[in-house]
């Protein structure tokens, strides 16, 4: 029996974070940080999402969300992972049964890097940093890894439960496509755009419309 309970480090095994490594395509403190938002998603909220009677907001795009996906099972495929661009390490998770929700936000301070490392970070993607000073990186990185994954979660995340949350509804199959006027390519009805007698896919209307100066 794994224990969900509020406490010290991750309760979720080694080597189901070696299959969450193969998932993303590798470690880093982003994906740590998923995999602890989502210990909190699946003890507050319920299980491994089969269908979508859980739904997940995700604030941002950045490695965490992979974790989340693989571990709460909401995805982008399900219609029950949304993605609002925010900017911001915070996840809304709802269960459609009772409406209970809860947002999982990041504390200042518990992603942040060492001035070190920020510089190194800057200086590999650069492609500038010396092999020394790439092995300090990935020693760091590799760090900070264990660090995220061993932390209390009152360390890393400010959990708040929210009344009268509005659920997403459920993701709607559509039927019909329609070949687009401008490039010929199947687009989803309801996607699609009327121009001067034309059905456009979104990406053909916006460069068929002069932009206003």
């Amino acid at each position: 029996m794994v224990d969900r309970r509020r406490g010290t480090g991750t309760w979720v095994p080694p080597e189901t974070v070696e299959d969450i490594v193969r998932f993303h395509g590798h470690m880093c403190p982003g994906l740590a940080m998923g995999i602890r938002a989502a210990e909190v998603a699946l003890r507050e909220v319920g299980p491994h999402s089969s269908d979508e009677e859980v739904v997940t907001l995700v604030e941002t795009d950045m490695c965490a969300v992979d974790a989340i996906q693989y571990l709460t099972g909401c995805t982008f495929g399900k219609g029950n992972l949304i993605h609002l661009d925010h900017g911001k390490n915070a996840y809304t998770f709802i269960r459609r049964s009772d409406g209970k929700a809860i947002r999982v936000s990041t504390l200042a301070g518990a992603f942040a890097r060492s001035p070190e490392h920020a510089k190194l970070s800057s200086r590999v993607r650069e492609g500038s940093a010396t092999e020394e000073e790439r092995a300090r990186y990935k020693e760091q990185r590799a760090g900070r890894v264990e660090a995220i994954l061993r932390a209390s979660e009152e360390e890393l995340y400010a959990v708040e439960e929210l009344e009268g949350a509005e659920i997403p509804p459920v993701a709607r199959i559509h039927g019909g496509s329609v070949s687009c006027d401008g490039c010929g390519e199947p687009t989803m009805e309801t996607r699609v755009r009327r121009l001067e007698g034309r059905e456009l896919c979104p990406a053909c209307f916006g460069t068929a419309v002069p932009a206003k100066e």
